[in-house]
């Protein structure tokens, strides 16, 4: 039976708090950042910041490790407001490639931090880094084809990265003027279902499966912050990393409770079924979670040209920010 349900899955997915200065102090009573309805301001892009760090095996959990540094761009608006949303983007790639500089990631981050949001986008381990996994994972995929079983693994660190990536952007929050209140994940592919595991799964979830003694690089990853995320962009992804942990764990993270999440997907998307999506959109209603949902007619796997009534992807995920974040807008 566990064969039959993670082949399924992996079907799914075969490509895939204050803020202070001298004038300002930011707390949950204060208003909600502004931010612009367009381009409005210059971006300071730096490239390379590293973030934490993460093992890499010869092969799954051997004994033969390597330390990893764990990098992230940063898009920032050139302006001196103290109240500023944040926006972190994870690249798609099936969890094989792809990186923070995927030529659409770059695009929407400028296109977010010209209107105000301070943007990170982030690198993460994939495949070929075999990064370490708990045993359980190994335990419960004993009887699942070999092929499927790099990329089953490959969630795992790449969901413990993207939380790290997340627990430094929070801690270092106050060097950039965030308002840790306004917190958006998002990615297209590999890079939405790790959003959606990021934002919907809790804080321990892809992390307190693993011990220090198992993976020493955890002690860089930040592990005493916290953070609540408000909404998620989800461009042609699935829940497949949420329904890993209730088939292995028993942990159902689904709840009323969750972030508003922005759901376009292509209707022939040969990759991630289309199914993914009304799959998400039946979980939402359900559970009464927030959502938007944009069936893009006709379109297959990465449509990040797609319109809809004459609005880009970025502008209709921009509108529905500003939306469920009742942010001011300019």
């Amino acid at each position: 039976m566990m064969k039959q349900i993670f082949t399924t899955l992996l079907i799914m997915v075969s490509l895939i708090s204050c803020d202070k200065d001298d004038n300002n102090i930011i707390t949950p009573e204060t208003s909600a950042p502004t931010v612009k309805l367009n381009t409005t301001y210059e971006v300071t892009i730096t490239e390379d910041i590293t973030y934490a760090e993460g093992l890499s095996h010869d092969s799954w959990n051997s004994a033969n490790t390597s330390v990893v540094p764990l990098l992230m761009d940063s898009y920032i608006p050139d302006n001196d407001l103290q109240n500023r949303p944040l926006l972190m983007l994870i690249h798609g790639g099936a969890f094989y490639g792809g990186s923070k500089q995927q030529e659409a990631l770059v695009d929407m981050a400028n296109y977010y931090a010209s209107r105000g949001f301070v943007v990170f986008s982030i690198d993460y381990r994939l495949n070929a880094h075999k990064g370490t996994i708990p045993q359980e994972w190994i335990d419960a995929t004993s009887d699942v084809a070999p092929a499927n079983l790099d990329q089953l693994y490959a969630m795992y660190p790449a969901h413990r990265d993207a939380k790290a990536a997340l627990r430094w952007i929070i801690a270092n929050a106050d060097n950039f003027h965030i308002n840790k209140d306004y917190i958006t994940v998002g990615g297209g592919s590999a890079g939405a279902i790790t959003s959606i595991g990021l934002g919907v799964s809790e804080l321990g979830d892809y992390k307190d499966e693993i011990s220090l003694s198992e993976d020493n690089t955890l002690s860089t990853t930040n592990l005493s912050q916290t953070y609540e995320v408000q909404t998620i962009l989800d461009f042609w992804g699935s829940n497949v990393s949420v329904e890993i942990l209730e088939l292995i764990y028993g942990h159902q993270r689904f709840d009323s409770n969750d972030p508003a999440l922005f759901i376009a997907h292509g209707t022939e998307d040969p990759t991630v079924p289309f199914s993914s999506a009304e799959d998400l959109k039946t979980i939402c209603e359900t559970n009464e979670i927030d959502f938007v949902y944009y069936p893009l007619e006709g379109r297959g796997h990465g449509p990040w040209g797609a319109t809809v009534n004459g609005k880009s992807l970025s502008d209709l995920s921009f509108d529905f920010i500003v939306d469920n974040q009742d942010l001011n807008v300019e």
